[in-house]
């Protein structure tokens, strides 16, 4: 008899929480034929990842996932083989208690944020004794041997460099979407916080040498991108020019199109942890916005993934990459460190293709999760 999961995800950051949970959710049931649970607390996030969902539904199944809003006032459900509580939800207090009264007990996993830091590695696996009994054991996603990896499906660099060698896939998903790209224009997607640095950095583009045509998935950074447009909205399919640079607007689009998007672009600016970790797998340069955190906590988590990623760039490169995501996560003046970064682009691009293979030697972390439970029982 297959294993039961349940994942708990409580909604914070838009779309970063349920866009990792039902991506596991997903995988576990495609490759591992686990029965999998996601408890959700915002069906309306949900939907915008999977347009076909039933944003009123308490209870549905998309994808072979078995998705259920998890309500305010629980009620009473038996209990998985598998628990995991995504990055520090707060089980219910009710499902506690039935977890602590089930005969044979769960694997109770607290799936935590992913971090580059050193003490990462230390930490992953080990347990947490509650006084009632229960157990919980943290899992720490990661770039690094001792860690549960990186979300990826055992087929997406493959789908991906199939993609990469049709040109008329690219083009027709683009044209797909309204986009008609100048031949030769830097190709950017830009999914983002709201940022002060934005406006140095759409100068920087617009004053550029080579054509960019940006492309902004609808969120956060739009209410910034209109006031230095000057323009009131700007219309899905509408291209305003401005200098060298195309800036568009596109629908918010289900997450499998989201990866063509970054596989179709030359550089992807991104926001939170899943779209961190995809662009990642687009083997392209990115930008990425972290979530800022009480009492500056981001910084460390920033810095400790730039050491990590621009090791093996040459020294030029390394400081012009990373001078460029510290203006951004500080919403500072991003020309100078963007035109470094462009003095540098083949070398950076190279080391994007290089970084996204060598991950992908690690076992991903859904097959670590299900080798966890393996091993625990």
């Amino acid at each position: 008899m297959k294993a039961s999961w349940d994942i708990f995800c409580s909604v914070v950051d838009n779309y970063g929480d349920i866009g990792v949970t039902w991506r596991l959710a997903r995988q576990l049931v495609a490759e591992h034929g686990v029965a999998v649970r996601l408890w959700v607390d915002d069906l309306q996030a949900f939907v915008a990842l999977c347009p076909e969902a039933d944003a009123t539904a308490t209870q549905q199944w998309r994808q072979g996932v078995e998705v259920h809003l998890w309500p305010q006032e629980w009620e009473a459900a038996q209990v998985a083989d598998v628990v995991i509580e995504a990055f520090a939800c707060k089980l219910p207090e009710a499902y506690l208690l039935a977890m602590k009264a089930r005969p044979v007990p769960a694997l109770w996993i607290n799936l935590e944020y992913l971090s580059a830091e050193d003490w990462v590695t230390g930490c992953h696996g080990l347990p947490s004794l509650r006084p009632d009994g229960l157990k919980r054991m943290f899992f720490f996603p990661g770039f690094e041997k001792g860690t549960g990896g990186l979300l990826r499906e055992a087929d997406l660099i493959a789908r991906r460099q199939a993609f990469e060698r049709d040109p008329q896939a690219r083009r027709a998903f683009l044209q797909a979407l309204g986009v008609y790209a100048l031949d030769g224009a830097h190709l950017i997607s830009l999914f983002a916080y709201e940022n002060t640095g934005l406006a140095s950095w759409l100068e920087a583009m617009a004053a550029g040498a080579r054509p960019t045509h940006l492309l902004v998935p609808q969120g956060r950074i739009m209410g910034d991108l209109l006031r230095w447009l000057d323009v009131d909205q700007l219309p899905l399919g509408t291209v305003e020019q401005r200098g060298q640079l195309s800036v568009q607007a596109l629908p918010f689009v289900r997450q499998e199109d989201y990866d063509r998007l970054l596989w179709s672009c030359d550089f992807n600016a991104v926001r939170g942890e899943d779209s961190f970790v995809r662009a990642q797998w687009a083997g392209r340069p990115l930008l990425w916005h972290i979530y800022q955190q009480e009492e500056d906590a981001h910084w460390i988590k920033l810095k400790a993934f730039l050491a990590l990623y621009v090791k093996d760039l040459s020294a030029p490169a390394a400081q012009a990459f990373t001078e460029l995501w510290l203006a951004w996560n500080a919403g500072a003046d991003m020309a100078h460190s963007w035109n470094a970064v462009l003095e540098h682009w083949p070398e950076i691009t190279a080391h994007s293709e290089r970084w996204c293979l060598q991950q992908a030697m690690q076992a991903d972390l859904a097959q670590a999760l299900v080798l966890f439970y393996r091993n625990w029982i």
